[in-house]
């Protein structure tokens, strides 16, 4: 087996901040073609490579794509630990995949892998609602594992996200008769500390714990120093659990919004629950042997679940340490993910005795 750290630290030194990928899709491409057991299909700075076979296909998938650096744009090796931007998310997840699509000649099961563009910036963009939208036949899968840093532990589907743009109106005068106006931003009060007093609610879905969130993330307003402001927009963000469908936690939002004058959706992304009854990825979590937690973030498991694939996360790296300048993946973390997947790519499903 290749040297995972040494390989992910030869991923991490190819820049591929998003919409900047075609370098690195070019070296995976050149590797995997190279594969004779391997199909191997390219859409744009997407990769797929699929084996052939019978039984549940499995799908295995990574972004290429980073944030862009934070002085952490090189790899650094320092012991059994790399540093440096995507180490955790997700080049050490793309590392284990490419190793396994490279390595495992004949799967138990057929293997569906996924290397794909954008993941980090809008979903107009995302490589994975590219495929869906051009090739869906080449996502074509019983079941679907991300390689999303999760510490090698199994964090199953994901909450949903939503953005709402809300408005207020007021009436512009000068601030020596504000009186004789109405000001706008002092109208976000009450919503605000609405938002600021909000307890997030929690929920358990098969064994797997979810904490909802609301927060305001951008305030615009004002006009001069010396003038009442008219209007004001507050963007807020909600995550919300998956026994929540979007209008259930979109009329929820709007509740908390009461004061503006219009509120908009803007961008909205659906959760997915677990779905860890699927046998693919109950034999991942038997091969993890900890119990699943929630996965509290948005990730593409959610493209996957709104099309009838069931969906999990599971990979190396802290993802507490996603986006961070202090990014940085362990060998044995690496190993792990690597061991877990190849022993239920080779293994397959197990029928109970």
């Amino acid at each position: 087996m290749t040297d995972l750290l040494a390989f992910t630290a030869e991923l991490v030194d190819i820049p591929s901040v998003s919409h900047h990928e075609k370098i690195v899709t070019d070296h995976l491409e050149g590797m995997l073609r190279a594969v004779p057991w391997l199909e191997v299909d390219r859409v744009g700075e997407n990769l797929v490579a699929r084996t052939s076979g019978s039984g549940p296909r499995l799908l295995l998938g990574g972004h290429t794509d980073t944030v862009p650096p934070n002085g952490n744009e090189r790899a650094r090796v320092d012991g059994g630990v790399l540093w440096g931007l995507g180490s955790a998310d997700m080049k050490g997840g793309v590392a284990v995949l490419a190793e396994l699509a490279r390595t495992v000649e004949q799967p138990a099961i057929p293997v569906t892998y996924v290397f794909y563009e954008c993941e980090e910036v809008a979903a107009e963009f995302n490589g994975i609602e590219r495929l869906f939208r051009e090739r869906p036949d080449l996502l074509e899968a019983d079941a679907a594992i991300l390689a999303e840093p999760t510490g090698s532990l199994v964090e199953a589907g994901c909450q949903g996200t939503m953005r709402l743009v809300a408005t207020f109106g007021g009436e512009r005068a000068h601030t020596a008769r504000a009186w004789l106006g109405r000001n706008a931003i002092h109208r976000l009060g009450n919503v605000l500390q609405r938002l600021s007093s909000y307890i997030p609610r929690e929920v358990d879905i098969d064994g797997c714990h979810f904490k909802e969130g609301v927060q305001a993330v951008i305030v615009e307003g004002g006009v001069a120093h010396n003038v009442v402001p008219d209007r004001a927009v507050l963007t807020v963000n909600h995550r919300f659990a998956p026994d929540r469908t979007p209008e259930e936690a979109e009329a929820f939002a709007r509740g908390l919004l009461a004061e503006a004058d219009d509120v908009e959706v803007t961008d909205m992304a659906p959760p997915a629950a677990p779905g860890l009854d699927h046998p693919l990825l109950a034999g991942l979590l038997q091969r993890v042997g900890e119990p699943p937690t929630g996965k509290l973030g948005w990730t593409d498991v959610g493209r996957f679940a709104a099309r009838g694939v069931p969906a999990a996360n599971f990979g190396p790296g802290d993802p507490k340490l996603a986006h961070h300048a202090e990014e940085r993946v362990g060998r044995g973390e690496l190993e792990r993910a690597y061991s877990v997947l190849r022993s239920l790519i080779t293994e397959g499903v197990q029928e109970p005795a």
